[in-house]
């Protein structure tokens, strides 16, 4: 979490900076997260956005759990 307060703080708040007044900063740090979560790439991985690794882990936790209820079911 520290690693990604240091991130917004050096890209939005100290690169994008002065502010003329909160409300520009709230609106920028809206921009900032949106761009992080949806758009960004991260090499760790493998190149996609947050959202489409949580995507594809909540695909594969579904899978996983639906395929382990029908085996209780079964048994």
């Amino acid at each position: 979490m520290g690693r990604i307060v240091g991130l917004y703080k050096t890209e939005l708040v100290r690169d994008r900076g002065p502010w003329r007044g909160l409300d520009d900063l709230e609106l920028a740090a809206l921009e900032w997260a949106d761009l992080f979560n949806t758009r960004r790439l991260f090499e760790e991985h493998g190149r996609i956005p947050p959202a489409e690794l949580e995507d594809r882990y909540y695909r594969q936790t579904v899978t996983s759990d639906a395929g382990a209820t029908h085996t209780r079911e079964t048994a």
